[in-house]
């Protein structure tokens, strides 16, 4: 005989099942794009439906061994999205000239994963700090005892999960606006670390339609939910918060923090606001401040976040490449306090720039190395500023020669790009490794 637990976990399933199931029956149902989170809606579909006639559209070639599977690849893979009752769009993936028809429904993992699993959520997002947030959350509420899932944008898609949470399980969910553009719903808490301008070039409103996806974190909560926000930023003209029904907490990065905090992963002051959010949301479930405390100390850094990679010929380098907006650098520069050498530059997305080329005037940083788009747009908007060496550098491998050659002993340089990286990688993390690689490689030359 099974368990009482086990039989309980497994109603538990076979209801959230038929729950999602009933919503795809007898529909025609397209994947749009096949990454990590398209294989993984994929096998989601595919174990609720063996024998279910599914398409996948991606621009890239697919491999995939399935007699009930039409592939769809090419420049023209989002032609025909109309022909569908459900989409399941992957993140990353811009609707800016695709006009969905009425009854034709765009959904993502995330949105399944808000309504139908069987456990307790809380979601983050915001420009940055959703990654140190989202961890620190994660590490307070294990710390705490709770059983606690870190997934989402931070690497794990939701529904690799869904089978094995229990109502007693906190699913910490970090979301990107790529991720949240098509829910309806919301998580128990919601955390806003920021919002500043960024990925411009993926919403046909631009800002405004990166702010509306970042809100709809938000925009369904219920009373007795818990919405915590950057109140130093400010949510006005963003958002009407009289129309949230759920309780807010304005977290400021100057508020007391609840203990002291030594670790020199969470330098800055954007790291300890990063800090006070966590704390705010781990209080919700019921987290002592001990636990919480227990957790900060342990706290190990992010990789591609500040990360230190390590001190070779007297000079010591940092990784910083999730830094894909300006404010993110400069938070990086003044927690780190001795940079001699900044590299920075990628994927033009029509940022404005203004004021990161006047912060670059007026820092102490000596060396100023851009890289192809925006690095070397940059370089020719602060060529000539006093006291400045500016390069422009044709690549990465470039650039961190040219740092070894510049940079004074003692003191740091820093890659913090200040724009994505697609231009000529797949991810900021595949920069930062070859970041990483390079700097080993030409530490070791005499």
């Amino acid at each position: 005989m099974f368990p009482t637990t086990f039989c309980l976990l497994l109603r538990r399933c076979m209801k959230m099942y038929q729950s999602a199931a009933s919503m795809f029956k007898n529909k025609k149902v397209l994947i749009l794009g096949f990454g990590r989170e398209g294989m993984s809606t994929y096998r989601f579909l595919r174990n609720m439906y063996p024998d279910m006639h599914l398409t996948i559209a991606d621009k890239n070639e697919i491999k995939l061994d399935d007699k009930n599977v039409t592939l769809v690849c090419g420049d023209s893979y989002m032609d025909s999205l109309n022909d569908f009752d459900i989409v399941m769009k992957s993140p990353g993936i811009a609707f800016l000239d695709v006009d969905i028809k009425d009854g034709t429904l765009v959904t993502c993992q995330t949105d399944l994963f808000l309504k139908f699993a069987p456990c307790r959520k809380v979601g983050i997002t915001g420009s940055k700090g959703k990654t140190t947030t989202s961890t620190l959350i994660y590490d307070m509420l294990k710390e705490g005892g709770f059983d606690a899932r870190l997934i989402g944008n931070i690497g794990v898609p939701v529904l690799e999960d869904i089978n094995t949470v229990t109502p007693e399980t906190i699913a910490v969910i970090e979301m990107s606006s790529h991720q949240l553009e098509f829910t309806t719903s919301s998580p128990e808490v919601a955390v806003l670390t920021n919002i500043y301008e960024e990925h411009l070039d993926h919403y046909r409103d631009g800002f405004r339609g990166y702010v509306n996806a970042k809100l709809n974190i938000v925009r369904r909560q219920k009373e007795g939910d818990t919405f915590i926000y950057n109140a130093t930023q400010g949510l006005d003209g963003l958002c009407d918060l009289g129309k949230i029904k759920s309780h807010k907490v304005g977290v400021k990065k100057d508020a007391p923090l609840p203990f002291a905090v030594n670790n020199e992963h969470l330098l800055g002051e954007h790291n300890r606001q990063d800090i006070l959010f966590a704390f705010e949301a781990a209080k919700h479930f019921g987290v002592d401040t001990a636990a919480a405390e227990r957790a900060v100390e342990k706290f190990s850094g992010i990789e591609h976040r500040m990360e230190k990679v390590g001190t070779f010929r007297g000079i010591t380098f940092y990784n910083d490449c999730i830094a894909t907006i300006p404010h993110a650098v400069e938070c990086a520069v003044e927690a780190l306090k001795n940079v001699d050498t900044l590299i920075f530059g990628g994927m033009d997305r029509g940022l404005d720039y203004s004021e990161f080329e006047n912060y670059l005037k007026k820092s102490n940083i000596k060396n100023l190395i851009g890289t192809p788009e925006t690095g070397h747009k940059i370089c020719d908007k602060i060529e000539g500023a006093p006291q400045k060496n500016v390069y422009k550098a044709a690549n990465l491998d470039e650039a961190v020669k040219k740092a070894y050659e510049v940079t004074e002993k003692g003191k740091i340089c820093l890659l913090s790009p200040a724009a994505s990286s697609y231009n000529c990688y797949k991810n900021f993390e595949e920069k930062g490794k070859h970041y990483k690689k390079l700097v080993r490689e030409y530490g070791k030359e005499d």
